[in-house]
């Protein structure tokens, strides 16, 4: 069989077929436990590497520099965890209500990434509360360890930029949804060549009445 062309003659590739219900799931909770595993993995080697004080320099600007943070991403809003923490979780449930209905893959890996990032910093807060980096005892109070530092931008960690580097290009990709294209309405209602109110007869074109029958 034939595959299917457009107007310029060039085989149009067929659509993809439906992502299911569990598929869709198997991609977000995949991507999200990824995520999670390498900002706890990462916050760990951080602790045991840096908590002397020492500091790695990379390229350019970037070094390793242990810091802590009760407040919200990029060590803002220092003491308010619980309310951030709060917020984190609404976030996280309001992109799995989404998920739901989408169908794009990329789409679906993005939302598992910035849920990931999300959740990696929720674990700081509910599982390092009264640790180092953190005196209250409240609901996640913890301390977020942050070790990534540009030197020119607050120190972060791999969770933070899960949530930001995802969220834009979840934004931008949802941004450049195609529009609705206009229906073509020309091969559903042909224009008749012949004038149906007055047409003309092939056999007399003058338009001469015919002679009575006998």
């Amino acid at each position: 069989m034939a595959e299917p062309t457009g107007a310029a003659g060039v085989a149009e590739a067929p659509p993809a077929p439906p992502v299911s219900g569990a598929r869709r799931w198997a991609m977000v909770i995949g991507v999200a436990l990824a995520v999670i595993l390498a900002d706890q993995l990462t916050k760990r080697w951080a602790l045991d590497r840096l908590s002397g004080g020492e500091m790695i320099d990379l390229i350019g600007s970037l070094r390793f520099r242990l810091a802590f943070n009760t407040g919200m991403a990029f060590s803002k809003g220092s003491g308010s965890g619980s309310l951030i923490g709060v917020l984190a979780l609404g976030i996280v449930a309001v992109l799995a209500f989404v998920a739901r209905r989408v169908q794009s893959r990329v789409q679906l890996v993005l939302i598992g990434i910035v849920m990931g990032g999300a959740l990696g910093n929720i674990v700081d807060r509910l599982t390092r509360v009264g640790e180092v980096g953190s005196t209250a005892t409240g609901f996640m109070s913890g301390a977020v360890v942050d070790f990534i530092d540009l030197q020119w931008w607050p120190v972060f960690n791999i969770a933070d930029a899960a949530v930001v580097c995802g969220g834009i290009a979840l934004a931008l990709l949802s941004a450049r949804a195609p529009a609705e294209e206009p229906s073509d309405t020309s091969s559903a209602d042909p224009v008749d060549p012949v004038d149906p109110v007055d047409p003309v007869d092939p056999v007399d074109p003058a338009g001469e009445p015919d002679p009575p029958r006998p």
